[in-house]
């Protein structure tokens, strides 16, 4: 079968599309990755999906019961800002970092992950 024209672009471009969406999951984890490590935590936690949100929580100094209220629309939306707050201050990062984080994380993360950052858990753990 030979693909032309119009169809054989419309198949590269998928083949393309897919190709750098794999490669941005692929970035993100190794990002993920990272930040679990710099917070002494196992960076394999970021492959399991619920697991790693309550690695995250830990990384905030949250509980991790917060992960219920994830589950409640609108509430989610505030608990989630808390956590992402929780994870620049103990980073020693402050409020901008964390704007930047919820609308930006694709490039906000990897600064934490590869940038000069320290996990100084400024708030003490929760359990």
């Amino acid at each position: 079968m030979e693909y032309s024209g119009l169809a054989g672009l419309g198949i590269i471009a998928i083949i393309i599309f897919v190709l750098f969406y794999l490669a941005i999951i692929i970035f993100m984890i190794i990002t993920m990755w990272k930040v679990f490590e710099k917070a002494g935590q196992p960076g394999w936690a970021c492959l399991i999906p619920i697991y790693n949100t309550i690695i995250m929580l830990k990384v905030a100094g949250k509980p991790w019961w917060w992960i219920f209220l994830f589950l409640i629309p609108i509430v989610n939306i505030v608990f989630l800002v808390m956590m992402y707050h929780g994870i620049s201050v103990n980073f020693g990062k402050g409020a901008g970092f964390t704007v930047g984080l919820i609308f930006l994380g694709i490039i906000f993360l990897p600064i934490l992950a590869f940038g000069k950052a320290k996990y100084i858990q400024s708030t003490p753990p929760q359990l």
